[in-house]
């Protein structure tokens, strides 16, 4: 509280006053439930699919349609895998088909891959889904609330995508300056020639499953980034001999640049 004396005019008396303050109202809370229904009909899950593996269809990551809505984004390691998991193996997409809940599998294709962003761009058969717009991650700030979508353990909990919440907590370059040339391997060697870029570092807890999961404004829905569970820790963590907690993501504008110029 701000006490001031005021002076009655013509009165020659004074009197104890209260000053007003300026007040600005906080911003308006999204409505992040409702945000997430919006993003889950664009939520796929990558896998591999044959007929005579048991299961038929394993989750390896998490993807996100983009543009037309048959274009899918993912981590590039993710597609990696699952081509060298033998003859025989198909790379598989499992989306939602409705609100009911149930999924169906359908057929997609690699298009596009950045090795050097870990990104890749698929295309999926069958009719559009919803897509989920690009937003400017060159403007992202530290402090910035995001939340993230995907399937953070496969298929252990079903088909049911699982949304994280938290901030961007840090916003620093893939790769850091190594304590002694022990830490150095062959990720971080390849990254210090190819040149290092700036990475999202969040507060909220991703797992393997989540590779490819979009990282998404909280209060517009805007994809800012893409989680990386592999690529980012294995140059940015050389030196630790356990890998930490922290969560990364690329920022989406590596995956604007990879997308077709048709599809833009």
């Amino acid at each position: 509280m701000n006490l001031r004396w005021r002076a009655i005019p013509g009165s020659g008396l004074a009197v104890l006053g209260v000053a007003a303050w300026s007040v600005v109202a906080p911003p308006a809370r999204a409505d992040l439930p409702a945000l997430i229904d919006q993003i889950k009909p664009s939520i796929v899950a990558i896998g591999s699919y044959k007929a005579t593996n048991n299961p038929p269809f394993s989750i390896r990551g998490t993807g996100f349609v983009v543009r037309n809505g048959t274009l899918v984004a993912t981590n590039a390691h993710v597609v990696g895998a699952i081509a060298g998991e033998g003859d025989g193996v198909a790379i598989v997409a499992q989306v939602s088909s409705g609100a009911s809940g149930e999924s169906q599998r359908r057929g997609i294709r690699v298009i596009a891959v950045d090795r050097s962003h870990d990104l890749a761009v698929l295309e999926l058969d069958g009719p559009p889904l919803p897509a989920l717009p690009l937003g400017r991650s060159d403007a992202v700030r530290e402090g910035q609330a995001v939340a993230f979508t995907g399937f953070p353990i496969g298929a252990v909990l079903g088909f049911y995508p699982a949304t994280h919440r938290g901030i961007v907590s840090a916003i620093s370059p893939i790769v850091l300056p190594t304590p002694t040339a022990r830490s150095l391997n062959e990720q971080v060697i390849k990254r210090i020639k190819t040149g290092a870029f700036k990475i999202f570092q969040l507060d909220a807890t991703a797992y393997p499953g989540n590779s490819g999961s979009p990282v998404f404004d909280a209060t517009t829905g805007e994809v800012l980034g893409i989680i990386n569970m592999v690529f980012v820790k294995g140059s940015k963590e050389a030196a630790l001999t356990q890998p930490s907690g922290i969560t990364y993501a690329i920022p989406a504008e590596h995956l604007q640049a990879l997308l077709p110029e048709r599809s833009r």
